[in-house]
């Protein structure tokens, strides 16, 4: 999760992110044992002061270091793996700040795929491929909710679209057989009795029958969206883009606006768009004041201070909410904004 404007700044750069956690296989208070060990007996470390677990995102800690440097040299030792008691998994580890968008939600639709598999079968398929994300009980209508890293979430839908394009590919050869069939018996009467089966009906949505599809954090797509890049690309290569957000989780079908469009136009876009929102997603820090539980003037104050800074800062993206305002942008701006900001609403507050 990005980190919220009540941390202190001084916190944030004294912790680190643990990922990979054996969860569930362990209790969770032993579990934050075995981490508080581990990184108070390395080398590197040094006094843990705290430790944050369970977290909102499956196999992730939060571990602060009483002092700023021993972070940053546990951050550059190239291999953690835990105690031999956790079966010495390896673990990840990065900068509080460093990986912005670490946990996402999304509701994903499955009833596309009703007709042609078992979803509760698919839905146990995508738990054991995607053991990092948590998955609720399926609903009746085909929909699921799921929770995790937007990495992991990417992977999850990309290969939701594989298998929609896999089935897609499979009633299309399906349809292709019975034409070629029907092209062989002319003469057979056209009418069908009651028995008769239906050719099938394919259920992956249009967007996915032409174009490429681009999976994206819906924070990146709309930074990524605000410039000259998204808008000038579509333009010079004569593309197309439909545009779909599901919460956390942008999907974006580019298609040829021009008959004459070389097909490889839209491979293009995709890649281009892929390449660029991949360095955004490591380069972009976002920074949430929240507004629930504050009284009006404080919720006007934020709001109005974050306005008088946009102009100053070009690169940053305000986005207001009702319950918060979320900041995004390169990390230093994004530093620079916020330590202003607090400026300008303690003054205003008081």
């Amino acid at each position: 999760m990005a980190s919220v404007l009540n941390v202190k700044e001084s916190k944030a750069e004294r912790t680190v992110v643990v990922a990979g956690l054996p969860a569930g296989h362990f209790d969770d208070l032993l579990l934050t044992a075995l981490v508080k060990i581990h990184f108070q007996d390395i080398n590197e470390g040094g006094v843990v002061e705290d430790v944050v677990y369970p977290t909102r995102t499956k196999g992730v800690a939060y571990v602060t270091f009483k002092e700023k440097k021993v972070a940053e040299n546990v951050i550059r030792k190239e291999k953690h793996c835990l105690a031999e008691k956790a079966g010495h998994i390896q673990l990840i580890v990065s900068h509080l700040s460093e990986k912005v968008f670490s946990s996402v939600n999304a509701v994903l639709d499955l009833s596309i795929f009703q007709s042609q598999v078992f979803l509760e079968c698919l839905v146990r398929d995508l738990k054991k491929k995607h053991p990092t994300l948590c998955f609720s009980s399926l609903e009746d209508n085909g929909r699921i909710s799921v929770q995790g890293s937007f990495l992991a979430m990417k992977k999850l839908k990309e290969s939701l679209l594989l298998k929609a394009n896999s089935l897609l590919e499979k009633s299309r050869g399906f349809i292709s057989e019975q034409e070629k069939r029907n092209k062989q018996s002319p003469r057979r009467s056209p009418q069908r009795s009651g028995n008769s089966l239906e050719t099938p009906r394919c259920s992956v949505p249009e967007a996915l029958r032409r174009g490429e599809i681009v999976v994206l954090d819906t924070d990146v797509f709309h930074y990524l969206k605000r410039g000259n890049f998204y808008k000038s690309t579509l333009k010079k290569y004569h593309v197309l883009c439909q545009e779909r957000v599901d919460g956390e989780i942008t999907t974006i079908c580019i298609r040829n606006a021009l008959a004459g469009s070389r097909p490889n136009h839209e491979k293009l876009v995709k890649e281009f768009i892929e390449k660029y929102s991949h360095a955004l997603h490591f380069e972009l820090r976002k920074e949430t004041f929240v507004l629930e539980g504050m009284e009006n003037r404080e919720k006007v104050s934020i709001k109005w201070a974050c306005k008088q800074l946009s102009s100053k800062y070009l690169d940053v993206l305000i986005k207001f909410y009702e319950t918060h305002v979320d900041i995004i942008g390169p990390s230093s701006v994004i530093y620079a904004f916020k330590k202003e900001a607090m400026k300008l609403i303690r003054h205003t507050v008081r």
